[in-house]
């Protein structure tokens, strides 16, 4: 189980509030097909900058795939995808070199993303892993390479979030902490699109259930 988490009362400073200004994220009468299983047909959705959406339903009803879908990862069946804005995504599949310890993995792609150590220190700190940084990646277990993979995507500095189920492996201090990293990206203008089977609590945000797309 993850480490407890306190949110630090004086967090890193966040992008002001018309930071992500032109982010959109538009899709129409989306259809999604697996094998010869059609998951879901004629789903839309629209959202513009400081927009929290929650994807709702069990598992394997296409939340995944339709993260994808509007990731630009995979092709709909059917329908179009339209966006505005970089995209950061998290799922399953850790982008950090596992042979190496933490710091370094995250420093490849602090380096890549122009971020300075500070701003890279802080948001280690925000999410709990500066004490993990000389443990090899392959040794953290499943909440803290969740929690690695936070600040990977905090650190992108991308309008639009994809979170395919973040809360996997995390106690609730650790869901608390990814409630409010999402509150600030979408008060700073960010979208954010969470795919989860687990409640989330976000002010405002709005919920699709997949399985009323269900064809």
């Amino acid at each position: 189980m993850a480490a407890a988490l306190s949110i630090p009362s004086d967090p890193p400073a966040q992008p002001g509030p018309m930071a992500y200004a032109n982010a959109a994220l538009e899709a129409r009468d989306l259809a999604c097909r697996r094998g010869e299983r059609l998951l879901f047909a004629k789903l839309s959705l629209r959202l513009k900058h400081g927009d929290a959406l929650h994807l709702a339903g069990p598992n394997g009803v296409g939340k995944s795939s339709l993260i994808r879908i509007l990731a630009g990862l995979s092709r709909p069946f059917a329908g179009t995808v339209e966006r505005t804005g970089d995209i950061a995504l998290l799922d399953e599949r850790l982008a950090l070199d596992t042979h190496l310890p933490l710091g370094r993995a995250l420093g490849f792609w602090a380096r890549c993303d122009g971020l300075d150590d500070e701003a890279a220190a802080r948001i280690a700190e925000r999410v709990g892993i500066d004490g993990l940084l000389d443990v090899p990646v392959r040794y953290l277990s499943t909440g803290q390479r969740r929690r690695a993979a936070l600040a990977r995507m905090a650190g992108r500095g991308a309008a639009i979030w994809m979170l395919d189920e973040p809360l996997n492996g995390l106690d609730a201090a650790s869901t608390a902490m990814v409630e409010v990293l999402i509150a600030e990206h979408c008060g700073a203008g960010g979208i954010a699109l969470v795919a989860s089977h687990q409640p989330i609590r976000l002010p405002g945000m709005a919920r699709l259930s997949i399985p009323d797309y269900a064809a």
